[in-house]
């Protein structure tokens, strides 16, 4: 299934809504404008394969340009607007980009970017001609909207968060079959979360994200209703799931505690009984949040594990994420495995802590980079990102934290991630994390930074609270040595937290 289909079935159903304004697109008109988008793209040069960027804010026209490359056997290529013109035009060379699709609040530093290009692709600015840009909507009025001919099935790059270095391009195998011919975009989870043609879909976060990204073009393939976001903000999504009916939303876990701190008469005006799925993942749910969502909408809550490269996932649903607090779930695409982190052909045993590896999933490759693809690989064939983790009897995950993020103080390893448990479980800390600071004689120490949520620590200062409560935990050995209150952690816009960041604020202090 796939637009052209669900235009001739029901054309006027709303394929995406922007929550805010309320405007709309409905299947014929998406048909019609991704044909020609398609033929606009056609008529520059572009055919199967060719690499389409888009660097864009939520807005509507993400449908057409996805689906105008996922019918023609184009490469979708969604980047942040947040990636800088210098790392943008590597990105762009790198991934052979022959279109950049933008709009005018973007055009300056995508400009930029192009104008270092020795073979710039073509630009198209979304709203309104810039200089060096063509006119979109005066380009898709020349074209014709007829069926078009030789439809096959897209693909997609996605880009990595680049909070560990630049941002890399990441390849997918394209599926050589006919749009209407492709299974859901997102496979066994479509069962797994209860997705239909009369779903009702809240994308809260940025499209070029890959689990947004993703979710748009199944939700589409089945004919069901996009509700985007505009700009995530607490009340909004709220109020958009009450006015839409929404079926189905996806949160990272700092939106819910964003909801979650609304004040309680605010949260009770909503009608949220539609819900039936909330989606989250991208960063580690904790348990407390978890039930406290639930509690409050039910037991709709199912966390997935996965990453850009899309290389295999786990799911647990909302019974299994109460009865096994801080798992994020059993293999649904590929098969797990745990290896020494110092050695990726020794399997670890039931428990232990150690490289989170995915068998007989899709595979990937870094574009441009052969080293990085070759290093995401073992002798078996397994590929791993560099996550850690451990493995219960029944085959359930629970991630501790990614290999980079190893602290190396006085020649032992540290692993921040039990640590981190440990803080976040004191009623007074509502986030925390544990990061290796420079160290004249350790070479780096461990140092816990935590986002105190209110008075509710003892007497004492916090520090010795709860660098005390890690020692009681984890022992001396695996806690933090230090301890920083901030306001807030620094996050990417897809909710991770970012270590790369925080070390340097804190060196600079």
């Amino acid at each position: 299934m796939y637009p052209a289909v669900h235009a001739e079935a029901r054309p006027d159903y709303p394929a995406m809504v922007l929550a805010g304004t309320g405007e709309s697109i409905g299947y014929r008109d998406l048909d019609r404008r991704s044909v020609r988008l398609a033929r606009v793209l056609r008529a520059a040069g572009l055919g199967p394969d060719s690499c389409v960027a888009i660097i864009a804010e939520n807005r509507l026209e993400w449908s057409e340009i996805v689906w105008a490359t996922q019918r023609t056997g184009m490469i979708a290529l969604p980047i942040s607007p947040r990636v800088r013109p210098g790392d943008l035009r590597a990105l762009l060379t790198d991934a052979g980009a022959a279109a950049v699709i933008t709009t005018s609040g973007h055009a300056d530093p995508v400009g930029e970017a192009l104008a270092g290009m020795p073979a710039p692709p073509i630009a198209l600015s979304i709203d309104g001609g810039r200089p060096g840009f063509a006119d979109y909507e005066k380009a898709l009025a020349a074209e014709s909207d007829a069926a078009l001919d030789g439809e096959r099935l897209g693909g997609r790059m996605m880009v990595t968060s680049g909070t560990t270095g630049r941002p890399k391009a990441i390849r997918s195998p394209r599926p050589d079959v006919h749009p209407a011919e492709a299974r859901p975009n997102l496979g066994g989870y479509t069962e797994l979360l209860e997705m239909d043609s009369e779903m009702v879909y809240l994308s809260a976060g940025p499209t070029y994200h890959v689990s947004p990204f993703r979710f748009l073009i199944c939700t589409q393939q089945l004919g069901g209703t996009v509700i985007e976001m505009e700009r995530f903000d607490p009340v909004g999504a709220l109020e958009a799931m009450a006015r839409y009916g929404v079926t189905h939303a996806q949160f990272v876990p700092t939106m819910l505690s964003r909801m979650l701190a609304l004040p309680p008469d605010v949260r009770a005006r909503y009608d949220l009984s539609a819900l039936r799925v909330a989606i989250t993942g991208a960063a580690p749910c904790r348990p407390e949040l978890k039930r406290a969502i639930c509690d409050w909408w039910g037991p709709v809550v199912h966390e997935l594990y996965g990453s850009s490269e899309s290389y295999g996932g786990t799911h647990i649903d909302p019974v299994e994420g109460l009865l096994r607090p801080g798992s994020v779930g059993r293999a649904a695409s590929g098969s797990l495995h745990i290896t020494d982190p110092d050695d990726p052909e020794r399997e670890l045993p039931v428990g232990e802590v150690g490289q989170v590896w995915f068998a007989d999933g899709p595979t990937f490759s870094y574009v441009g980079d052969e080293t990085k693809t070759a290093g995401s690989r073992n002798s078996r064939g397994w590929a791993t990102i560099g996550d850690l983790g451990r493995l219960d009897a029944e085959g359930y995950l629970y991630l501790a934290g990614r290999r980079n993020d190893i602290i190396i103080s006085g020649g032992v390893n540290i692993h921040p991630g039990p640590a981190e448990e440990v803080l976040a479980t004191h009623p007074g800390v509502r986030e925390a994390c544990v990061v290796g600071l420079p160290d004249d004689d350790l070479g780096e120490i461990a140092c816990a930074v935590v986002v105190l949520d209110s008075e509710v620590l003892g007497s004492g200062p916090p520090d010795a609270e709860l660098l005390d409560l890690c020692r009681k935990r984890v022992g001396r050995q695996n806690s933090p040595r230090l301890l920083r209150v901030v306001d807030e952690l620094p996050r990417n816009d897809t909710g991770k937290l970012d270590r790369k960041l925080l070390r340097a604020r804190l060196a600079a202090v």
